[in-house]
C-alpha cells in the first residue's frame, strides 16, 4: 500500500466518523431537549465548544480573522449559529430526530443555488428540479406525523435553519481568504456564546437537577459532533477531495434514523421514509456536476470546507 493509497484511506475513515457523530446530534439534541429549553441547551454546547476552541487560540495554534472582518464574523455567527440552532431545536420539539436530519439535508443544494445566484449564474433546469424533488420530499417527512398528515407551524422552522445555514456557508467564503475555517469557526462560536448568555439565567441550577442522561446528552453534543466533528471533517478535507468527502453527507439522514432508533427508540414511519428518500435523491441531482461546462452544481468545495458542524 503506498503512502498515497494510506492518506485516502485515513481520509475516508475520518469522514466516516464525521458523518457518524454528525448524525448522532439529532438524537442528542432531542435528549437535550427533554430536560432543557432551546436557549438553554444552546448556550451549554456553545459555551463547553467554545472553551474547548479557546485551547488551540491562546496556544496561538490558530488564529483568529483580523479585527476588521469581526463585524462580518459576528453577524455570520448569529445568523448560521444562533438563528440556525434556535429554528432547529425548536423545530426540533415537533419533528423527529431523523426528520429533522432529512430536512437540514436541503442544505447541499440550497448551498449550491444560493452561491449561483450569489455570482449570478444562470440555474440548470435539473437543478431547479432537483431541488423541487427534495423540499417535496421533506415537506412531507415535516408534516407527515405518525402516519397521517398534520400541519405544525414550529416544525417548519426546520427550513428556517436551512436558510441560515446555507446562507453562512455562502457569505463566509470571502472572509476564508484571510483566516482558516477553524478560525472563522472559533470566532463565529465565541460571538454567539456571547449572545447566548441571557438565556442561562436558570441553567446552573438546571445543570445540578435534571437527569445525568440528558446532561450527558448536550455535554456529548458540545464535545464530540461540534469538536471532534469539525476536527475529523476538516482532516478528510486535507487528505482527499472534497467532492468525494462531501458525499459522505447524503447518508446522514439515514444515520440520524439508525441513531435515533438506537438512542431513543424512535421507529420512523413510512411517510418520513418516503420523504426522506425523496430528499435525498432530490438534493443528489440538484448537487450533481451538470455536464454543460460552467455549471459547477456538485456541492463546491468551497463550500464543503466552511461546514463547520453538519448542519447540527
Amino acid at each position: 500500500m503506498n503512502a498515497a493509497h494510506k492518506t485516502d484511506v485515513l481520509a475516508l475513515w475520518a469522514a466516516a466518523l464525521t458523518l457518524i457523530v454528525w448524525s448522532s446530534s439529532y438524537a442528542a439534541i432531542a435528549s437535550g431537549l427533554k430536560a432543557f429549553a432551546p436557549g438553554e441547551l444552546i448556550l451549554l454546547r456553545f459555551l463547553l465548544a467554545s472553551l474547548c476552541f479557546a485551547v488551540p487560540v491562546m496556544l496561538r495554534l490558530v488564529r483568529l480573522p483580523p479585527r476588521r472582518d469581526w463585524p462580518a464574523v459576528i453577524l455570520l455567527g448569529m445568523i448560521g449559529n444562533v438563528a440556525y440552532q434556535l429554528s432547529l431545536c425548536y423545530s426540533m420539539t415537533r419533528i423527529s430526530p431523523g426528520a429533522a436530519a432529512v430536512v437540514i439535508g436541503l442544505v447541499p443544494g440550497v448551498t449550491s443555488v444560493l452561491a449561483v445566484l450569489r455570482l449570478p449564474e444562470a440555474l440548470s433546469t435539473r437543478a431547479v428540479i432537483g431541488l423541487l424533488i427534495a423540499f417535496a420530499g421533506t415537506l412531507l417527512v415535516t408534516v407527515g406525523r405518525g402516519h397521517s398528515i398534520r400541519f405544525e407551524p414550529i416544525a417548519f422552522l426546520a427550513f428556517v435553519a436551512v436558510l441560515c445555514s446555507s446562507s453562512y456557508f455562502v457569505w463566509q467564503k470571502p472572509l476564508l481568504t484571510r483566516t482558516s475555517p477553524l478560525g472563522f469557526t472559533a470566532a463565529s462560536m465565541f460571538a454567539a456564546t456571547a449572545f447566548m448568555l441571557p438565556f442561562g439565567m436558570d441553567l446552573p441550577q438546571k445543570i445540578m437537577t435534571v437527569p445525568h442522561a440528558h446532561l450527558f446528552a448536550v455535554i456529548y453534543l458540545a464535545l464530540v459532533p461540534t469538536v471532534i466533528g469539525f476536527l475529523s471533517w476538516s482532516f478528510a478535507l486535507s487528505r482527499a477531495p472534497a467532492s468525494r468527502v462531501a458525499s459522505f453527507l447524503y447518508l446522514q439522514p439515514v444515520g440520524a434514523f439508525v441513531i435515533a432508533w438506537l438512542w431513543l427508540g424512535q421507529i420512523p414511519t413510512w411517510l418520513t421514509l418516503a420523504g426522506g428518500a425523496l430528499a435525498i435523491g432530490g438534493v443528489v441531482l440538484t448537487t450533481m456536476r451538470s455536464s454543460r461546462a460552467g455549471l459547477p452544481w456538485r456541492w463546491r468545495t468551497a463550500t464543503a470546507t466552511e461546514c463547520d458542524s453538519g448542519g447540527s
